[in-house]
């Protein structure tokens, strides 16, 4: 399988291209940064250079040729402010499923975030709520689309080791989860076409991966 992963230098997108690496999968990541290019091939994947807030949709087209599936996992990042929020965290997800429909690349997982569908608290920090809304918008988007599309939210995300263990459901506990049980997850669900169609909540928990994956194609979310 050809993976095109947006935000290929990411915590979560590193990790996953591991993991496909292992399988014998073609994982392909987009940077913005060249000097990124040597880690992303030290984890096993092909860099491509693509700055998603500046490119065209030819561009993002032409770098998914021949892939089987996409995810994006980029995000402005820490750091960044409320515009930031929108333009890559909303635009860009909206971008790549452009580039997606226009290379025939039907398959799109979403990595988003527990806790958009609420509408942020008052007194809630401006950018993080900026972040909210522009992960929902880019939610709302994707899920309008022929596509075949699966979004994954995670709950907090931590850096500890993983446990393969989970709970997925379509409303799941609130809780943090690793992030490298984050990328073992995107990968059973490339490999679960049953999936597309769902929004997924994620977080550690007591089942097995490939048992909670199985579980929620088995019966409807939660």
């Amino acid at each position: 399988m050809r993976v095109v992963i947006a935000g290929g230098h990411g915590k979560i997108a590193r990790l996953l291209e591991r993991e496909l690496a292992g399988r014998g999968d073609q994982a392909v990541g987009l940077i913005r940064n060249p000097d990124q290019s040597a880690a992303l091939a030290a984890a096993g994947a092909q860099p491509v250079v693509c700055d998603l807030e500046r490119a065209d949709l030819t561009e993002v087209a032409g770098h998914l040729a021949g892939a089987d599936a996409v995810v994006f996992a980029a995000g402005a990042g820490p750091g960044s402010g409320a515009a930031r929020k929108d333009t890559v965290d909303r635009a860009a997800a909206a971008l790549l499923a452009d580039a997606a429909q226009q290379a025939g690349v039907r398959r799109y997982l979403l990595v988003s975030s527990m806790g958009v569908e609420d509408a942020p608290r008052p007194g809630t920090d401006e950018v993080f709520a900026a972040y909210l809304r522009a992960k929902k918008a880019a939610e709302d988007d994707l899920i309008a689309r022929d596509l075949d599309w699966t979004v994954l939210r995670p709950g907090r995300l931590v850096d500890e080791p993983p446990t393969g263990r989970i709970s997925l459901a379509r409303h799941a506990p609130s809780g943090p989860v690793t992030r490298t049980d984050v990328a073992r997850v995107l990968v059973a669900l490339l490999y679960a076409p049953a999936t597309t169609g769902m929004i997924l909540e994620l977080v550690g928990g007591n089942t097995p991966i490939a048992e909670a994956v199985s579980s929620v194609t088995d019966r409807p979310p939660n």
